[in-house]
């Protein structure tokens, strides 16, 4: 076994290819060193020297000691909102992304507490055991567990995060698959990942609510190659956000009968959900019959065309607060310092400000912040009396008070 850096984890090296949509080959050429040499360092039969192994760290754009950190246990087998297109390559790239965003939540939560978990239960073993009304009643506990009421939910990313749902929204460039949602052993929290490539503020809410769907209702149903079982699966995730996002009966009240598509134009800004996905709903509670659909989609294609609705861009795409404010509070208190937490870390900044909602070029000059997250007095006691920006100490804030 050839002599070199020992301390190199050789998951963490093969990892990070998959997340750098990077092959052995590829990255043995960037080295400059056989594609052999990199099989055996991904396999731990041989070990690269110290100035290779910073290059090797230079070109995975992330520090040489992340490197040689032991790898932690992965988030669960991901469930994605995708259509049949999605390359293999593709998922595994951001199953590693969603791996990176829990690594990074729990360097965080040794500092800070999150949300506690706050979702409805459910055990069920096989998708063909849940029935229509156990979905709709599973959307009903979540509104009522998260406050909401009956009414449009004004920030769903908030309500989630509120619930103890970590959600990423990034560019993945991979506009074939919208989301995931993973859940993770190691934080006992669950973890979504949305794609931003699409900027449609509308698909981004029902997508978010379509990733709570899996959480609750398939939390014990792996996911499945069998794709009849996958796409009854989709169906039911679909279901499930229509009637979270539009409970039936204060939802039915609003709509004009007969229905027209100007109405659900209107109610489109008022509840956040696109007109394709209301007439969906519409057909689901049964104000509009198999033929009234079908008639109300070819009006909307002819008129709007398959994709793109009026007042798409009305509705503000909403964010993640919860990683970024936590990062905020923590450098705002002296916990971390600017220029440590890339280091802390292990990833490079612009993937700490992707993964955080962080803005570009946040690590080079942070703006003034407000605190987010409750400071474990057991790991910095010392700084729980100090003022943070707004002059109040630092304490347990909940995230329903941020609003957009």
């Amino acid at each position: 076994m050839t002599q070199g850096i020992k301390d190199l984890q050789p998951t963490r090296l093969e990892k990070a290819l998959v997340a750098r949509s990077l092959t052995k080959g590829q990255l043995a050429s960037l080295v400059g060193v056989a594609s052999s040499t990199v099989t055996k360092w991904c396999k731990g039969d041989q070990y690269p020297e110290a100035q290779t192994f910073n290059r090797l760290a230079s070109i995975l754009n992330v520090e040489a000691e992340w490197l040689t950190r032991p790898a932690l246990p992965p988030v669960s087998d991901p469930l994605f909102r995708s259509n049949a297109l999605a390359l293999k390559t593709a998922r595994a790239k951001l199953f590693e992304r969603a791996n990176w965003a829990q690594d990074l939540a729990a360097l965080l939560a040794q500092h800070v507490d999150y949300p506690a978990l706050n979702l409805p239960e459910r055990d069920f073993l096989a998708p063909e055991d849940i029935t229509d009304a156990e979905i709709e009643a599973a959307a009903e506990e979540c509104r009522k567990r998260w406050q909401l009421g009956r009414l449009p939910i004004q920030d769903l990313v908030l309500a989630a995060e509120s619930a103890g749902i970590l959600v990423v929204r990034e560019e993945t460039d991979i506009a074939t698959i919208e989301g995931l949602s993973s859940w993770s052993s190691l934080l006992g929290l669950p973890i979504v990942l949305l794609s931003a490539d699409k900027a449609n503020g509308f698909r981004s809410r029902f997508d978010l609510a379509h990733e709570i769907g899996h959480l609750v209702l398939h939390k014990h149903i792996p996911p499945s190659p069998d794709r009849d079982r996958y796409n009854l699966m989709e169906k039911q995730a679909h279901h499930f956000a229509g009637a979270l996002l539009l409970p039936a009966e204060t939802f039915a009240d609003d709509v004009r009968v007969p229905v027209n598509l100007d109405n659900l134009l209107i109610l489109k800004q008022r509840w956040g959900v696109s007109a394709a996905a209301m007439l969906m709903r519409l057909h689901r509670i049964g104000l509009i019959s198999d033929e009234e659909k079908d008639m109300l989609f070819k009006r909307r294609s002819a008129r709007w065309g398959a994709k793109a609705e009026p007042f798409d861009e009305k509705w503000e795409t909403e964010k993640p607060r919860l990683l970024r404010r936590t990062i905020e509070l923590l450098i705002s208190v002296g916990v971390l310092t600017n220029e440590s937490v890339v280091r802390y870390v292990g990833l490079s900044a612009r993937d700490i400000e992707q993964l955080c909602g962080l803005r570009e070029g946040y690590f080079s000059s942070p703006p003034q912040v407000v605190e987010l997250a409750t400071l474990r007095h057991n790991k910095v006691a010392a700084h729980t009396s100090q003022k943070v920006a707004n002059g109040e100490s630092a304490q347990v804030m909940s995230l329903t008070n941020f609003r957009r």
